[in-house]
């Protein structure tokens, strides 16, 4: 979605003509239910073209396909399902935080008073995040990512 009614609240070349109260009204239009089953909330920031032309390019397309594909194995060798399909039970079994790691998701959901389901699908893309880096164990920077990537609207449960 955008991130106010213009569109142009981030716009580097223009500015927003709405209010934070009218900006926090239109985000609010989302419910807390509907943001739950997302997994990621991320904020694309705008950025001006002369500094999207500047951008150097990224990991290769093949390089990333042959990531994807080796992190669905080691999921499915490890619990026969991809990360998606795990239950609460089972990503629980599964997800093979460190203690380090499960501390910071459970003091980040208690601080923005997640539900049950948004803890969980945090945890999800955590284990994700260790598949596509090959790591069995969740690390405190995979969780770490796991959040930001949960916290792309303000007020987003």
């Amino acid at each position: 979605m955008s991130p106010c009614p213009c569109g142009q609240l981030s716009n580097p070349l223009r500015n927003c003509r709405f209010t934070p109260e009218q900006v926090a009204r239109y985000q609010g239009r989302l419910s807390g239910p509907l943001l739950d089953r997302l997994d990621l909330l991320v904020e694309v920031p705008m950025l001006p073209p002369a500094q999207l032309a500047a951008q150097a390019g990224g990991e290769s397309g093949a390089s990333v396909a042959v990531r994807l594909a080796q992190a669905r194995a080691f999921a499915l060798q490890r619990q026969g399902c991809t990360n998606a399909k795990l239950g609460p039970r089972q990503i629980d079994a599964h997800g093979l935080a460190e203690p380090d790691a499960l501390a910071l998701l459970q003091q980040a959901a208690l601080r923005l008073g997640w539900s049950s389901r948004g803890y969980h699908r945090v945890l999800k893309v955590a284990r994700t995040i260790a598949d596509l880096a090959a790591s069995p164990t969740i690390t405190c920077a995979q969780m770490a990512e796991a959040l930001q990537l949960r916290r792309g609207l303000p007020g987003a449960r």
